[in-house]
């Protein structure tokens, strides 16, 4: 009985510094999100100003980039030595990223009138951003693979 004891305090105690070591990241990176909260192209989107232009541009751009985010996540959900729940989870994300915000960006499509086509390309920023998302899930331990995605 003591042992038990013992081992659910010390999980309970292990589970609190995660817990506290996930509160002092996001209090460590509250100053640049509230920064970015405030960056004028957000706040342009979600008040309903942005050039229309520019909103455009921002959604054929970012469903390119989650294609690639979502193979990323398959990929990372076949390495091998994973646990079976992890890649089960990790494929059902890439699939609610292929289905569910394609879904969104295909709707703004026709909202919006934007076009867009299989032969529609990345521009650099967003190439170079899933370049390297994919070139380390690629050839980096699966935890870095993960943290790139974040």
């Amino acid at each position: 009985s003591s042992n038990s004891s013992s081992s659910s305090s010390s999980s309970n105690s292990n589970t609190q510094t995660h817990i506290m070591s996930t509160q002092s990241f996001w209090d460590a990176a509250q100053k640049i999100i509230s920064v970015t909260e405030k960056h004028p192209f957000l706040v342009a989107m979600v008040d309903g100003t942005l050039d229309i232009e520019c909103f455009q541009y921002y959604v054929i751009q970012d469903a390119l980039y989650l294609d690639d985010f979502a193979d990323c996540l398959h990929r990372l959900g076949d390495a091998p030595g994973i646990p079976e729940a992890e890649a089960k989870r990790l494929h059902e994300f890439g699939t609610g990223a292929q289905e569910a915000e394609k879904a969104l960006h295909n709707s703004f499509c026709q909202q919006w009138n934007i076009p867009m086509s299989k032969t529609t390309p990345q521009m650099p920023h967003t190439c170079l951003y899933t370049s390297f998302m994919s070139r380390i899930v690629a050839t980096r331990p699966h935890a870095e693979g993960l943290a790139a995605l974040l």
